[in-house]
C-alpha cells in the first residue's frame, strides 16, 4: 500500500514536474519570439531614423545652396546699383554742363568783343543776352528762381539777414532780396538771402 502510495506521489510529482518544464519552455519560447520581434522593430525604427536624417541633410543642404545663391545675387545686385547711381550721377553733371557750355562760349566772346572795342551799350547788351542764355539753361534743367520780394518770409526758402521797421508793408513781407535763391521742384540748391519787414 505504502508502495502504492509513493507510486502516485512520483507520479504526481512526475506530473507536476512536466508541467513547470513545459510552462518554462513555452515562456522561453515567448521571450525568444519578443526578443526577436523586438529585434526586427528596433532594426526597422532605425532605419527610418536613418531615411529621416537623410532627407532632413539633403533639405539642410539645399537651403544652404539657396542661401548662397541669394548672397552672390545679391552682391551683384549691390554692385550693379552702385554703377548705375555713378553712371546717373555722371550723366546728370554732363546734362548740365552742356547746358552751360553755350553760356560759357559767348561770355568767352564778349571778353573778346570788349578788348576790341569799348563801346558801353553793345557790352550791356551782349550781358544781357548771355543772362537770358543762362535763365534759358537753368529753365531746360528744372531749376527755378525762388520767388522773394513782395511774398510772406518762409524759412524753407529764405535766409533773413535784415529785419527793419515798416508800417507801409505787411507782418514778415520780403521788402529786399539781397541774393536770389533757387531750387529745383521742392529741393533748395540756395536760399534767398533777404531783408524782412517787420
Amino acid at each position: 500500500m505504502l508502495n502504492k502510495e509513493k507510486q502516485f506521489e512520483n507520479e504526481d510529482l512526475q506530473e507536476q514536474k512536466d508541467i513547470t518544464e513545459e510552462a518554462t519552455g513555452e515562456a522561453s519560447e515567448q521571450n525568444d519570439d519578443k526578443e526577436a520581434s523586438d529585434d526586427g522593430a528596433s532594426q526597422e525604427k532605425d532605419t527610418e531614423i536613418l531615411k529621416q536624417l537623410e532627407e532632413k541633410t539633403k533639405q539642410c543642404e539645399e537651403y544652404f545652396n539657396s542661401l548662397h545663391r541669394t548672397m552672390a545675387e545679391f552682391d551683384n545686385f549691390r554692385k550693379r546699383t552702385i554703377k548705375e547711381k555713378e553712371r546717373i550721377y555722371s550723366d546728370a553733371i554732363s546734362d548740365a554742363v552742356t547746358e552751360l557750355l553755350v553760356v560759357v562760349d559767348n561770355l568767352e566772346r564778349a571778353v573778346e568783343a570788349c578788348k576790341e572795342s569799348a563801346e558801353p551799350t553793345q557790352l550791356l547788351e551782349g550781358v544781357e543776352l548771355v543772362l537770358k542764355q543762362f535763365r534759358d539753361s537753368f529753365c531746360k534743367l528744372g531749376v527755378e528762381e525762388i520767388k522773394a520780394v513782395g511774398e510772406a518770409f518762409d524759412p524753407e526758402l529764405h535766409n533773413a539777414v535784415m529785419h527793419i521797421q515798416d508800417e507801409s508793408v505787411d507782418e514778415n513781407t520780403i521788402v529786399e532780396e539781397f541774393q536770389k535763391g533757387y531750387k529745383i521742384n521742392d529741393k533748395v540748391i540756395r536760399h534767398s538771402m533777404v531783408k524782412v519787414a517787420n
